[in-house]
């Protein structure tokens, strides 16, 4: 039996208190960031090959069903406003099309020659890397999708919460974070769910600052899609010029982002 399976290590989950709930599901999701950590050189293999691909020109891809798949497209969608990334840079697609976002879509994760007919519909090629995410290692539509790219010489990666599984036999470059059982057990969009989540924030990140989407510790390139962000860009450009809040705010608005009214302003 695979660990994200097995049963869970507490049990009468219903004769709990509140408190008693919240209480073991904390302690049982302390356990993940220890995991991760165990698979820090595995990541950095992975980042690497994505910087050096997207640095060519290529794309990132993330396949995945259910809560994986979400995962990797809302990981995908925050790119573009956070960093400036074009849109279709960095692309997550799920089982069952966008519709499976909100609603599961009955079999989808099961047909395992889907993910490689949706990979085609972006063009993907020996430039993209490919990203399958899948909480038990075995989910057909990731499986195949991992093969087919490998097939086509893309360069393959995944993020799994079981160890020898067919999704990472598939991957170049697989990530294997075992967080053992959940509280509820086989409920994956708990610690394996986060265990993802944060792996996901780690390649990402690492990837736009290593592409220079970052200065210092800003997001110098990030799209101004509201106030909040308008106003955390005007105090950036203060910060490193210097200058008065009306003048950075100015300065921000005509150029479009922090990076490009610092260089204009240094002109």
């Amino acid at each position: 039996m695979t660990t994200t399976e097995s049963s869970s290590h507490y049990d009468h989950l219903e004769s709990m208190s509140v408190r008693e709930l919240l209480t073991n599901i904390n302690k049982e999701d302390k356990t993940v960031p220890l995991a991760i950590e165990k698979v820090i050189p595995n990541i950095e293999a992975l980042v690497n090959i994505i910087v050096e691909k997207m640095r060519g020109g290529g794309r990132l891809f993330y396949i995945g069903a259910g809560t994986s798949g979400r995962l990797g497209v809302v990981d995908a969608s925050e790119i573009p406003p956070t960093y400036g990334m074009p849109h279709g840079k960095v692309i997550g697609l799920i089982a069952g099309g966008d519709t499976a976002i909100r609603k599961a879509v009955e079999n989808a994760e099961d047909d395992a020659a889907q993910a490689w007919k949706d990979l085609e519909e972006h063009l993907i090629n020996q430039q993209d890397v490919l990203i399958g995410i899948a909480a038990s290692g075995r989910t057909p539509y990731v499986i195949g999708g991992l093969k087919d790219a490998r097939a086509n010489g893309v360069a393959t990666g995944c993020i799994v919460c079981n160890s020898g599984s067919a999704v990472a036999a598939e991957a170049d470059y697989p990530v294997e974070v075992v967080v053992g059982p959940e509280f509820v057990t086989g409920s994956t969009r708990m610690k394996a769910g986060t265990a993802q989540k944060l792996v996901l924030n780690m390649i990402s990140t690492s990837v736009m600052i290593k592409l220079g989407h970052v200065k210092g510790n800003k997001m110098v390139d990030m799209q101004l899609t509201n106030k909040k962000l308008v106003d955390r860009g005007t105090r950036m450009i203060m910060d490193e010029l210097h200058i008065s809040a009306a003048e950075a705010e100015q300065l921000l608005k005509t150029h479009g982002s922090v990076r490009n009214a610092v260089d204009a302003f240094r002109k």
